[in-house]
């Protein structure tokens, strides 16, 4: 693949001109142009064909999500949403996951020190690479029929060890994979716990709209919220969650460190407080993401008797954990995402 084609849709010329300065210092993206609003995008989206967008949620004359559902049914192609840390904002970004936005990032603001903007411009570009990447995979997902997950009825005999915990890995891409999987489980269901790459601000609204979707019980982690059967825990994207066992039972803990594999909260760290329990009783299972976070402590947790489980390449919007635990040695059963229900149920019930 050439340079990844960009074309950047923001009705602010400061945000237009940072972003443009900061993608055209990668040798692997070309700015193709700018737009000032969706009606200026669908023109040089025509003349100029690019290969991914960076797209503001809030512009004149027509919204980004009213304009992203449009192009996602006449002219679908990778989006990276610019969004603002905000409670509305998070709403309005998980929408657009949802719509078919491949990624989003949270937009640069002014008084931002030196060294935040340029995690932001290593990110952005990243993320804009990661889409431009993604395509074939999203026009072949558009052509083909959509895959329907398959049903675990909710009576299914479910059954589990006191200590058996379900863990579960996930970045980009991983908000509507997740949702694919816990929306299908029932409810008879051991612990799990859920660590997504995910804002500080989005996490608690991403756990909400899960729960409303889900037979299970879905919450953001707190500390020393106790494990129990039937309930999902996401870590706050503000904290890393850990496991911790309290008399006979496990409970969550949040640590306030430093990131690990440059995320916070990380899969890694997940993972390695869940060695120090019963990994014998622990399925580790690892969805679509960009990267290897998660995927090295993977393999510890298969080799100390842990049941591994990894959304295969063809299912995941980016295969980079996924295909890092297979790298590893990680992955004890690969599946398609909408397969990954049934391998849960049906190796809890074998």
């Amino acid at each position: 693949m050439g340079k990844a084609r960009v074309l950047i849709v923001d009705d602010s010329a400061v945000v237009r001109s940072v972003l443009t300065s900061f993608l055209s210092q990668d040798t692997d993206i070309e700015v193709v142009c700018s737009a000032v609003d969706p009606y200026d995008a669908r023109d040089k989206i025509k003349l100029l064909k690019p290969d991914v967008l960076t797209l503001d949620v809030e512009m004149p004359r027509m919204d980004g999500i009213t304009f992203l559902r449009n192009l996602m049914k006449l002219n679908p192609m990778p989006v990276v949403m610019l969004s603002s840390l905000t409670h509305k904002g998070a709403g309005v970004t998980l929408d657009a996951l949802e719509i078919g936005a491949v990624d989003f990032i949270a937009k640069p603001t002014t008084g931002q020190s030196d060294e935040a903007l340029k995690l932001f411009q290593q990110e952005v570009c990243e993320k804009v690479k990661t889409a431009a990447s993604s395509a074939e995979k999203l026009k072949f997902r558009r052509s083909a029929p959509a895959a329907k997950a398959d049903s675990c009825e909710v009576t299914k005999n479910v059954t589990h060890h006191r200590d058996s915990l379900i863990a579960i890995g996930a970045s980009t891409g991983g908000t509507e994979a997740l949702r694919d999987v816990l929306t299908t489980l029932p409810v008879n269901m051991p612990p799990i716990v859920i660590t997504q790459h995910i804002p500080a601000s989005f996490s608690n609204r991403f756990a909400s709209r899960l729960n409303e979707q889900c037979a299970l019980t879905v919450q953001e982690a707190k500390e020393g919220d106790v494990l129990r059967s039937g309930h999902v825990y996401i870590a706050p994207g503000s904290h890393h969650l850990k496991i911790r066992r309290h008399g006979h039972q496990m409970i969550c803990a949040l640590d306030d460190g430093e990131p690990v594999n440059r995320h916070k909260p990380s899969v890694e760290v997940m993972f390695a407080s869940i060695c120090e329990l019963s990994p014998e009783h622990v399925i580790a299972v690892m969805l679509t993401g960009m990267g290897e976070d998660g995927s090295r402590m993977m393999k510890t947790l298969a080799d100390a008797g842990a049941h591994s489980l990894v959304q295969d390449e063809a299912s995941s919007l980016v295969w980079g954990m996924p295909g890092s635990a297979v790298k590893y040695g990680a992955a004890k059963e690969i599946a398609p995402l909408d397969k990954i229900a049934t391998r849960l149920v049906n190796y809890l019930t074998r």
